[in-house]
């Protein structure tokens, strides 16, 4: 028999290294349900996106009753399902506010929306409205979207929760 390293000879052969197509495919799964795990919990629920909403809402509205107080004039709010905007009474008539980035009109992120409030308000259109003085008074204003809601409570001094 031929020595090593004599031309002619074969090396010993070694066995071949990789992965079996079985130890591919559970990597695999492994990864796609990892992947659908992660890109399931990075959606917001609706709740998530409710609170968020009316977290935003809180602080406008605290920034139109402090507007009103500063102006000398009266500032509302008013929403529907879709949407809510802000609205400034000149002349006697309610005039949409215009020319404010911070106070402009937004759509809801997901609506429709059902808004409410506690004590209900009178006429038809839900509308807060905040005049020059300092006190108002307190309310809760829920919003809903699906089976989730989410409370807005003003205690009537200019503070808003988002409970």
């Amino acid at each position: 028999m031929p020595a090593a390293g004599w031309p002619g000879c074969l090396p010993p052969r070694r066995q071949a290294r990789g992965f079996t197509l079985l130890e591919l495919l559970v990597v695999l799964v492994i990864a796609g349900l990892t992947l659908g795990m992660v890109s399931f919990n990075a959606m917001p629920s609706q709740r998530q996106v409710l609170q968020k909403e009316c977290q935003r809402i809180a602080l406008l509205l605290q920034l139109a009753r402090d507007e009103a107080i500063v102006r000398n004039r009266p500032i509302a709010f008013e929403t529907d399902d879709r949407g809510y905007h802000f609205l400034v009474r000149e002349e006697n008539v309610w005039q949409p506010l215009t020319g404010d980035d911070v106070l402009r009109e937004r759509q809801y992120q997901r609506a429709p929306v059902m808004v409410s409030v506690d004590p209900p308000l009178p006429g038809a259109a839900l509308r807060l409205v905040f005049g020059r003085e300092p006190v108002d008074k307190p309310f809760v204003m829920t919003l809903s979207a699906g089976e989730a809601s989410v409370a807005i409570r003003a205690d009537g001094i200019g503070h808003f929760v988002v409970d």
